[in-house]
């Protein structure tokens, strides 16, 4: 059994911050609650799909925002040329594992792509229109609906991974 995947610290968003400050710290510490819900699994566990008959993996969901994290902030609103996490046939496609998934990359991707998407938030300001061809949402936008998304998923981690081993908590 192989937990290559470790804790991170969570650090509350400041209760008296700046709007920046309070919706990216909101998105930091459930960007490290993502990981921290994956923590210790192995990589069979993490592949699991414990809550039929749903199709759900935590190594998948942690997969999923990776590619969201990428296509909300680096593609569509800073217009930068990458690869796609999904394509228009499946939009779901990014919760597929692949033979060549590990846990371990998984997280590592997406811990990448956090920090990618923090330069991008970075490198603007909240009323910033989106560049990418067709868009035309603000960053702030971007902030709010990517901390629903990740807090959503938080909540099927939860879920998924007190079913594969009992570990419950924030």
């Amino acid at each position: 059994m192989s937990n290559d995947v470790q804790p991170v610290l969570r650090i509350r968003a400041p209760e008296a911050g700046t709007e920046c400050e309070t919706l990216t710290g909101l998105l930091d510490f459930l960007r490290a609650t993502v990981i921290n819900k994956v923590a210790g699994l192995s990589d069979e566990q993490a592949f699991a799909q414990p809550v039929p008959p749903s199709t759900l993996t935590p190594a998948g969901v942690v997969k999923h925002l990776a590619g969201t994290e990428r296509f909300w902030f680096s593609i569509d609103f800073a217009d930068q040329d990458l690869a796609w996490p999904w394509t228009e046939e499946d939009p779901h496609g990014n919760f597929r594992l692949t033979p060549e998934d590990t846990l371990a990359r998984i997280v590592a991707d997406y811990a990448e792509e956090c920090k990618r998407s923090r330069q991008v938030v970075a490198d603007a300001v909240l009323d910033d229109v989106a560049r990418g061809p067709g868009m035309t949402f603000s960053l702030r936008y971007a902030l709010a609906h990517m901390i629903e998304e990740t807090a959503r998923h938080c909540g099927h981690l939860d879920l998924l991974r007190e079913s594969i081993d009992g570990v419950v908590g924030e």
